[in-house]
């Protein structure tokens, strides 16, 4: 294109721009308004079902994402549950140390450990 088609070009598109003029209502601060469309935003059928199918599996991603941080978490709490429990077994031991001999706080342990393999 030669400069003297790109500078008429530019000229016209100015000109359609700028011959809005006053609006009626004189509220010039607002932007223009476009003609009302009702069907301009619609989508065929195959595009809303893909659309559908889309969010169904980011959806489907999503929960699967949250499920793995959840058992995260609890086998995280379980460890610390585990931990506490093993720990105050163990005091409640050296409790029991301190009172009797070594060999019946050793032969109880080993009857618990027997009774709770029974229970479980």
């Amino acid at each position: 294109m030669s400069s003297k088609a790109l500078a008429s070009e530019a000229s016209s598109t100015t000109a359609i721009a700028q011959t809005h003029g006053m609006r009626v209502n004189g509220k010039n601060w607002h932007a223009p308004k476009k003609a009302f469309r009702p069907t301009a935003g619609q989508r065929s059928y195959a595009q809303r079902k893909e659309q559908d199918q889309l969010k169904q599996a980011v959806k489907a991603r999503e929960q699967e994402m949250k499920e793995e941080k959840e058992q995260e978490r609890n086998r995280r709490i379980q460890a610390i549950k585990d931990r506490r429990k093993a720990k105050e077994e163990k005091e409640r031991y050296d409790k029991m140390a301190e009172k009797m001999h070594k060999k019946i706080v050793e032969r109880r342990k080993r009857r618990e450990k027997r009774n709770k393999l029974l229970k479980s």
